[in-house]
């Protein structure tokens, strides 16, 4: 028998879906604010970070296109009916987006080793590691949503809650995802 909910628990799903893409919209203009202010200050001073990025980046970039396709199969998984398929898709998720955590720091540690340090004469390589470490603060917060989502999928909860879970984690993974690629071709292209 399936289980509907309330019209208000409808109404209450609305508004905190609406909250997240309001979430969405305010990061968006924060890591574009910072992009901004990248580009001034390296028309300003004639250089860009100078660096030759990690490769480490390129491993994490496809660590989140698979974790996006994973949470996407997930959420098929969902709508299907399986909730063992989605569970399996929402462990690799979110170990994918663990792996991506570990990653970042592996890269802080080549670009340190390299002598780019947070604290330097050029705000251009202070701002890899402020918008890679927002970017990881994103991650962190899609984790929790996908933690969430993979909760409800071991409790007895309608599909309509558990489906609301699994949409406000993909709208939020799948932003991060696309975030993560916006901001290492820009700093790819602006060096």
């Amino acid at each position: 028998m399936v289980q509907t909910l309330p019209q208000e628990n409808k109404f209450e799903y609305k508004a905190k879906k609406f909250v997240v893409w309001l979430f969405v919209v305010s990061s968006t203009i924060m890591f574009g604010g910072w992009t901004s202010y990248y580009i001034v200050f390296a028309a300003s001073k004639h250089k860009g970070h100078g660096l030759v990025l990690p490769q480490v980046f390129n491993y994490s970039t496809a660590v989140l296109i698979l974790s996006s396709i994973a949470l996407f199969l997930a959420s098929r998984a969902l709508r299907n009916g399986d909730r063992n398929r989605q569970r399996l898709f929402l462990w690799l998720t979110l170990l994918l987006g663990l792996v991506f955590g570990v990653l970042q720091v592996e890269a802080w540690g080549i670009l340190k080793a390299t002598g780019a340090f947070f604290v330097n004469n050029n705000a251009a390589i202070s701002m890899i590691y402020v918008l890679s470490l927002f970017h990881l603060f994103h991650i962190f917060a899609g984790i929790c949503l996908i933690i969430n989502s993979l909760v409800g999928s071991y409790r007895a909860i309608s599909v309509e809650r558990a489906t609301y879970r699994q949409e406000i984690a993909a709208i939020f993974w799948h932003f991060i995802d696309i975030l993560w690629i916006y901001l290492y071709v820009f700093l790819l292209l602006n060096s």
